[in-house]
């Protein structure tokens, strides 16, 4: 078993995978009579292949336990999927080059808990990692026809120790 190190995560590391969705990188706007602060445009969801469209969804994640072992990943070919915390809890990303339509060997990211991730279209990754306690987020991805959804196993694991 390999061991994953988890890396801290920035908008330059994580850019071959998607997008950091961190307040303080987005364009600040007040609006509401300057009674509101927007942080605009985190990011762009891509959904419209083969007529999906965006939707909103809730969701609660269960912790795991660590030592955590890293089995498979998955993809959507048709869309992005985006996921921000609801619960200010450190939470776990992890992403895989894509080596001959197979996921490549995994990089782990721990995620502030004020801070999401949106996964670009097609990018290998593994499903939510919540830490600790049940953990909510806010996740938007494609809803539509199609095959948006494909999973690989690894032949062996990766092991993540510690979130």
């Amino acid at each position: 078993m390999d061991e994953l190190e988890l890396e801290t995560l920035t908008a330059k590391e994580f850019a071959p995978f998607g997008t950091v969705l961190d307040r303080d990188l987005a364009e600040k706007r007040m609006i509401n009579e300057g009674t509101t602060e927007r942080f605009h445009a985190l990011a762009t969801a891509d959904t419209g292949a083969e007529g999906g469209r965006a939707i909103l969804s809730l969701f609660r994640g269960r912790p795991r336990s660590f030592p955590y072992k890293i089995t498979m990943m998955e993809r959507h070919p048709l869309g992005s999927q985006a996921f921000f915390p609801v619960t200010n809890r450190v939470w776990v990303a992890v992403v895989a080059p894509d080596e001959d339509g197979r996921p490549g060997p995994p990089r782990a990211f721990r995620v502030p808990g004020d801070v999401g991730v949106q996964y670009a279209r097609n990018v290998w990754h593994h499903p939510l990692i919540a830490v600790g306690e049940p953990s909510l987020f806010v996740v938007v991805d494609r809803e539509g026809d199609g095959d948006n959804l494909e999973e690989i196993g690894y032949p062996a694991p990766y092991v993540i120790n510690e979130p």
